[in-house]
């Protein structure tokens, strides 16, 4: 069992940043990929970035490519996605997930066995 509980997000102006963290426990967090995916009304959940186990290798959505770096503590078994450069397509419910199967990374959701609560980024244009 992986418990992830997020924090940050919330309202930020077109051009801003924000940080989400995601701390886990449950098992060892280095040995688990870890993605950030995001969900706007009406859409699909998509990817935005995933990190090795390790956090030797990050994968960035081409949208988000430059302005988003994701990041991780395995010492504190929490893993980050700082956000600059907002835009106001970014606004969505943003979801952190374990990949507890393998240590690389994956852009599809449905190889993550477990997420987050979810939190909110709004970025008003």
């Amino acid at each position: 069992q992986v418990q992830l509980v997020q924090s940050g997000g919330g309202l930020v102006q077109a051009g801003g940043s924000l940080r989400l963290s995601c701390a886990a426990s449950g098992r060892t967090f280095s040995g688990c990929a870890m993605g950030w995916f995001r969900q706007a009304p009406g859409k699909e959940c998509d990817i935005v970035a995933t990190i090795t186990g390790s956090g030797g290798h990050a994968y960035y959505e081409d949208s988000v490519q430059g302005r988003f770096t994701i990041s991780r503590d395995n010492a504190q078994n929490t893993v980050y996605l700082q956000m600059n450069s907002l835009k106001f397509a970014d606004t969505a419910v943003y979801y952190c997930a374990a990949r507890t199967t393998s240590p690389y990374g994956s852009i599809w959701p449905s190889e993550y066995d477990y997420w987050g609560q979810g939190t909110q980024v709004t970025v008003s244009s």
